[in-house]
């Protein structure tokens, strides 16, 4: 028999959305730092030439450019104020969340609860602004070299003073998409850096299916490989979906407890382990982990010279972990794999969840409480880990091969660019039914009210 919370959440409908203005204004103010995150993707560097900087970038597009290009929704290709995007502060957060988990200082902040959260967010913007920097400066001495060398100035005035005016405006963008995304987190709908994330994709994607259809037209791709392309991102959007909602569903028990007719009655819950606990964000630190070397090195090795020692590494470096490469697809496949383990090893801690359980009395039937019961939810979370991280790896690696192995890869738009996009609406939705549904619940608060004082 369907409970009232399943009655009320199966009746869900735009009328309802209607009454929900808390909900209405929430979403139309995401919507409004969305769009004014597309106007900064416009904004160009001070010192750029964007009409000799679109020339240079076709001259360059494919590789690792494409894929950071894709995550900062074309603020790259137009080497706008919000160029780096997140990526910087993702990595940042890689870092802190290594360092907490090793370190035994930052270890103990992460035990301290919402304080020791400030500290270590805190860290980690230092950490963003310090690689924002480190990149700022490698991306505008390469765009002053490779300006140089391919005859094209797109830099107006080239020097120290457009170094750091590049760096300081950098990081200034990378700071206001942080601001902006918190925002987004506190006073709209959703996680807002993942929807800032998801927003630049999204933004790409007309431009990837123009240029795949235009291929079509002007005969560089037959009909069928684009079929078969179309074909194949259907079928890893309905996998994506399928596998993003199944989970495994523990029985938890509580003792009999006596009810009003004085009978005993044992209350029964389940606790859900997701299939896939870590969400995006495997595929998005193992791609940004990768995308911070090589977005030096290709920036940076234009201006060092191919004959020296450092000039031939780099050279190596790019050739070896080009996108599309296999060294590549294997260090971003155990990227994910290790991230994966690694995240879910966060989000959820079998002791902290075995504690709880035997505080309020509740116990897995046939598991006794407390250490074996840690040691049964470790066991479960490592099995179904397995396959999620399976299922990310095939997802985010196999449709990019095969786009590398048909030459199309400059048109990313592969298996990462999928999950998150639709990782992070499925996420978006459930966020907007559970407001939904509590502001039902209040309705039905109010009119008991009104019916018991009427009475």
């Amino acid at each position: 028999m369907a409970s009232r919370a399943d009655n009320i959440a199966s009746t869900l409908n735009l009328a309802n959305f209607s009454k929900a203005t808390e909900l209405k204004s929430r979403i139309w103010f995401t919507v409004g730092a969305l769009v004014v995150f597309r106007f900064m993707s416009f904004v160009p560097l001070p010192g750029v030439n964007p009409m000799i900087l679109a020339e240079l970038y076709k001259r360059t597009q494919g590789g690792v450019l494409d894929i950071f290009n894709a995550f900062s929704g074309g603020s790259l290709q137009r080497m706008s104020l919000i160029a780096l995007g997140v990526m910087p502060y993702i990595t940042a957060s890689i870092v802190v969340q290594l360092a907490s988990s090793l370190h035994p200082a930052l270890a103990a902040l992460k035990k301290e609860g919402e304080s020791g959260r400030k500290k270590l967010n805190q860290y980690t913007r230092y950490g963003a602004v310090f690689l924002t920097a480190i990149q700022g400066y490698f991306l505008a001495v390469g765009l002053e070299a490779f300006s140089a060398s391919s005859g094209l100035q797109a830099v107006v005035d080239p020097g120290y003073i457009f170094r750091v005016g590049a760096v300081i405006s950098l990081i200034g963008g990378t700071m206001f998409l942080l601001w902006l995304g918190e925002q987004i987190t506190s006073r709209g709908i959703g996680n807002g850096t993942s929807l800032i994330i998801m927003a630049g994709i999204v933004a790409q994607m007309p431009t990837f299916f123009g240029n795949l259809f235009e291929q079509g037209r002007t005969g560089a791709t037959s009909p069928l490989l684009i079929a078969g392309i179309v074909l194949l991102l259907v079928a890893v959007v309905i996998g994506i979906c399928f596998f993003e909602r199944a989970s495994r569903r523990l029985l938890i028990q509580y003792p009999k407890r006596v009810t009003q007719r004085g009978m005993m009655a044992a209350d029964r819950s389940h606790l859900p382990l997701k299939l896939n606990t870590a969400g995006v964000i495997p595929p998005i630190f193992a791609s940004s982990l990768l995308l911070l070397p090589l977005t030096i090195t290709q920036f940076a090795g234009r201006s060092v010279s191919p004959d020296s020692t450092m000039g031939q590494f780099i050279v190596v470096l790019n050739q070896y972990l080009g996108h599309g490469k296999p060294v590549y697809m294997v260090l971003y496949a155990a990227g994910i794999l290790f991230f994966s383990f690694f995240y879910t090893a966060i989000v959820f801690n079998p002791e902290e969840t075995a504690d709880n359980l035997k505080r309020n009395g509740g116990f897995i039937p046939g598991i006794r409480p407390g250490k074996n019961t840690e040691k049964y939810l470790d066991y479960v979370l490592t099995r179904i880990t397995v396959l999620g991280a399976a299922y990310i790896t095939v997802v985010c690696v196999v449709p990019e091969a095969i786009m590398a192995e048909t030459g199309m890869g400059s048109l990313f738009f592969g298996g990462t660019s999928l999950l998150i996009v639709v990782n992070v609406t499925v996420d978006t939705i459930t966020q907007i039914q559970s407001h939904l549904l509590a502001h039902q619940y209040g309705d039905l608060i109010k009119k008991a009210k009104l019916k018991g004082r009427m009475r």
